[in-house]
């Protein structure tokens, strides 16, 4: 195995909002660099997802070699702490070949801890996870808010309590281990020693160097490509993909913008035309808190540099 100086070594992210064509732009790095791409998406991973999750198309993954898309079973319960240690582990296997490598993806957790690390959660046992779902699957966002303000008041105040994943994650930690999940959760420092102001995370100095790009269109031309994309995906068969899925609704991966609302269709709780609407509805509010996620970064990353 040939020896090769890490420090040398630059990985490229590119991030930005669903939609706003990151696929195209991470091939268009990844060929002109003769590289390969990581997925930062936490749906795409999962085998059998990919209409619902615009996963790239086999053209598109057919034209540089992609990693971290539908590798994983939805039964499989994959966390940020998991990507991190999987995606650092690819990285050191491309930079054995490339002197660069290409990260793509839209999950700004799953770039946090890829860039700046997380500590370790201990592994949950099934029976406690199950224990999460079952009180999502039977009370709801508010049942999951209800303990929290109990148990982890802190995530309940400050975290992102509109995500039942996260919420079930933070609920089934304290749960098992009688601790916030912030309390596995630091500060961290950048690649190139300026300081990050997210306090949850820690210093852990990657030994390679990190570039960013972010991408960003007009907000109404982002709406537009949003739900040109939705109607695509129902000529393609998203509600044929998310019957199928039906019986695993309550897993933590189908907690997803485009299949809650199909879930909601089959009961009956709406009609087929207001199933849709919900899925650009829900796809504009989550791509606008995407907006505000890589706004942040992209400050962070600027005062970095200074």
């Amino acid at each position: 195995m040939r020896e090769f100086n890490m420090v040398q070594k630059e990985c490229i992210v590119v991030v930005g909002p669903t939609a706003v064509g990151k696929t195209a732009e991470a091939i268009r790095i990844a060929k002109s660099l003769g590289t390969e791409i990581i997925s930062a998406d936490s749906r795409q991973c999962y085998k059998e997802m990919r209409i619902g999750v615009a996963r790239p198309s086999e053209e598109e993954l057919s034209t540089v070699p992609h990693h971290f898309i539908a590798n994983h079973s939805i039964t499989e319960n994959i966390t940020a702490a998991g990507f991190e240690k999987e995606a650092l582990g690819l990285l050191s296997e491309i930079f054995k070949q490339h002197d660069h490598a290409v990260v793509c993806g839209g999950t700004g957790l799953y770039i946090k801890a890829l860039v700046d690390g997380l500590d370790e959660i201990p592994a949950i046992p099934d029976s406690v996870r199950n224990q999460a779902i079952a009180i999502y699957g039977e009370k709801g966002l508010s049942g999951l808010r209800d303990m929290l303000l109990d148990l982890d008041p802190g995530f309940a105040l400050r975290g992102d309590t509109n995500n039942p994943h996260r919420m079930m994650r933070a609920l089934e930690v304290v749960l098992h281990t009688g601790l916030p999940i912030a309390s596995f959760q630091q500060r961290q420092v950048s690649n190139n020693g300026g300081e990050m102001t997210d306090s949850n995370f820690n210093t852990r100095v990657r030994n390679f160097t990190i570039r960013y790009r972010f991408m960003q269109m007009p907000r109404e031309e982002l709406y537009a490509r949003i739900n040109s994309r939705v109607d695509n995906m129902i000529k393609e068969g998203l509600e044929e993909e998310a019957s199928a899925l039906l019986a695993h609704r309550n897993l933590p991966a189908l907690q997803t913008v485009g299949y809650k609302e199909w879930f909601d269709f089959l009961d009956g709780n709406c009609s087929r035309e207001q199933a849709i609407e919900k899925i650009k509805q829900h796809t504009r509010n989550y791509a606008k808190r995407q907006i505000t996620w890589f706004s942040r970064l992209e400050r962070q990353s600027l005062e970095n540099k200074q």
